[in-house]
């Protein structure tokens, strides 16, 4: 154990690439709010969706140590690339020898955990970053949960500049939305579910289910994260008691301050402080 790491109880870690995760932040907030959280977004190295394995892998335990040197004992990786391509080595390669107490979650587990309900077919498409798609993450935890359901993934690299640029909402979006979903749909046309497997896609949900079929339900992941961590803190009371509770949230950046407090304003509907910090 890395006895130089805070032993009191701390926050909530919840980190991401960039914004995206403000959205699993959101949700997580909304079903546990008397829990505090520190967010924690690398936008000055974002996005991670065409990163290799190793530089992810590298970005987010930098990221998650730095989490645990603020007092947080459970992180929550927002940000489906983060957990597609660094979890399982976090998990298993390095919290052993960091803390064997403390814990890092993804947000790919929680969606794969409730898919086997939302499909009749058994027939399921994902959406999301390159990274992701490239990974097979969410190809291999359904397998493993549900071995009978069919995943087929399509790349959407232009949807998070998208929201970004906070064009998500313009007519000009409707071209790359459309194109995706058709792309998916043709790969298989027996998917009756699609899961938005980028954090940043909610936002493009009207647009999503505008031109998707109207018998495929289109799955964002916020609520199934939160109902996992709620679900783990009940298990786990030893965890749930490192947790504070006074219902705070404090959001750190690697990017401009200012940057960050205007782009966030696109996922969240309330005024933030925010400070900057840096990653190594």
């Amino acid at each position: 154990m890395n006895t130089a790491l805070p032993t009191r109880p701390g926050a909530i870690g919840v980190f991401d690439s960039g914004y995206g995760g403000l959205t699993i932040l959101s949700r997580i907030r909304e079903h546990l709010p008397a829990y505090d959280y520190v967010y924690l977004g690398d936008n000055a190295r974002t996005p991670y969706g065409t990163r290799s394995f190793e530089i992810v892998y590298e970005f987010t335990l930098q990221a998650v140590n730095r989490l645990f040197e603020m007092g947080c004992h459970l992180v929550i990786l927002a940000c489906n690339t983060a957990s597609a391509k660094a979890l399982r080595s976090i998990q298993q390669n390095d919290l052993p020898h960091i803390d064997p107490s403390r814990r890092v979650l993804g947000v790919i587990r929680p969606t794969a955990e409730r898919i086997g309900a939302l499909t009749r077919t058994r027939h399921v498409g994902v959406l999301a970053t390159a990274g992701t798609i490239k990974s097979e993450s969410y190809v291999l935890e359904i397998r493993k949960l549900h071995p009978d359901i069919t995943v087929t993934g399509e790349a959407c690299p232009l949807w998070v500049p998208l929201v970004e640029n906070n064009e998500f909402d313009k007519p000009g979006a409707d071209y790359f939305v459309r194109q995706h979903i058709d792309r998916l749909l043709a790969k298989d046309p027996d998917i009756d579910a699609i899961i938005l497997g980028c954090t940043h896609y909610p936002l493009l949900y009207h647009k999503i289910r505008a031109f998707t079929p109207s018998h495929i339900a289109v799955i964002p992941q916020g609520d199934y994260v939160a109902e996992s961590l709620r679900d783990y803190l009940h298990r786990h009371p030893e965890m749930d008691a490192r947790c504070t509770r006074r219902g705070t949230c404090r959001f750190f950046t690697t990017e401009s301050v200012e940057k960050f407090r205007e782009s966030a304003s696109i996922f969240l509907d309330c005024p933030i402080d925010v400070a900057s910090i840096e990653l190594e």
